[in-house]
């Protein structure tokens, strides 16, 4: 199942939406998948989080990121409840520009880091606020429902403005439960730090138009350190990590919709059709519209 924006949000005036939920046994939601960042707080009790395939125990004070494209879902046992606040935003709700402007756009690693660690890892550095941390966070989101529920004059931008003091407190939580939890060198833990927080960043804007010296500009270090740090961490140029990203994500919409391959290569980020058609043959070995036939084929059988 997935789930789109237009379902809850309209992109195009405010791309945000938040609710309270509280599921049971009998109220599971379906896996699901969907086009938006899902910022999840844990209200109140417990439940399995299945994944990408994974199973994690989540419990009250949890806060984790799912992030578009991935698939996930909750079990509950019976007689068991588990209350959610959700927070449902596109990435375009958090400009690097406004960001930049105002000077705190490395202030927000938990925002960058988290979502993209290692799948096997990820979950097991899930946030788990207690005390003073989980009463301030759950004020600051109960703040947002709130502003988001009157809808008064200015709302879009103060919920703007809240939602980024939430990820900056996550963040502050986040790196001092990071320097107490690892041992690698300072050089290390630096390194590792950057390449994450622009991982964060091409998977959330690999639809756009990328360049070594927007990066550059974002992160504060020039190109050429930049793509040549990339390269040494991750194995790839910048521009093949791009490429990457927006192929997996064209494999997803290929299987999950009925749109026009013509459509989807402008949705990833390719205004080149061709190009796309040429690019995606040589990383998965086959064109576009074969992939989705072998797909289809195979569910048939």
């Amino acid at each position: 199942m997935r789930l789109v924006s237009s379902q809850f949000m309209n992109e195009k005036e405010f791309p945000f939406y938040i609710r309270r939920y509280i599921h049971t046994s009998h109220n599971m939601p379906p896996i699901h998948g969907h086009d938006f960042v899902e910022l999840v707080y844990v209200v109140d009790g417990e439940a399995t989080h299945v994944f990408e395939g994974e199973h994690y125990d989540v419990f009250a004070g949890n806060v984790f990121i799912i992030n578009p494209g991935e698939i996930h879902t909750y079990h509950i046992k019976p007689g068991k409840r588990l209350e959610i606040i959700n927070c449902l935003f596109m990435p375009s709700l958090i400009d690097k520009i406004w960001l930049n402007y105002l000077g705190i756009s490395e202030s927000m690693d938990y925002y960058y880091i988290h979502p993209f660690l290692d799948k096997h890892e990820r979950f097991h550095h899930c946030l788990h606020l207690k005390g003073t941390d989980a009463g301030h966070v759950l004020s600051l989101v109960d703040g947002i429902a709130a502003e988001f529920e009157e809808k008064r004059t200015g709302y879009p931008t103060l919920i703007r403005l809240q939602l980024v003091q939430v990820l900056i407190q996550l963040s502050r939580i986040y790196g001092e439960q990071q320097i107490t939890t690892k041992h690698a060198s300072l050089r290390s833990q630096e390194r590792n730090t950057l390449i994450q927080r622009i991982c964060g960043y091409l998977e959330r804007h690999y639809d756009q138009k990328i360049s070594l010296a927007t990066l550059s500009e974002l992160f504060n270090i020039s190109s050429r350190h930049l793509n040549r740090v990339f390269k040494e961490e991750t194995g790839k140029t910048v521009i093949e990590a791009v490429h990457q990203i927006r192929i997996e994500r064209a494999k997803s919409l290929l299987l999950e919709s009925n749109e026009k391959v013509l459509s989807i290569a402008i949705e990833v980020g390719y205004d080149d059709p061709a190009f796309f058609t040429r690019l995606f043959s040589r990383q998965v070995g086959c064109s576009p519209g074969k992939f989705r036939d072998s797909f289809i084929n195979d569910k048939a059988l």
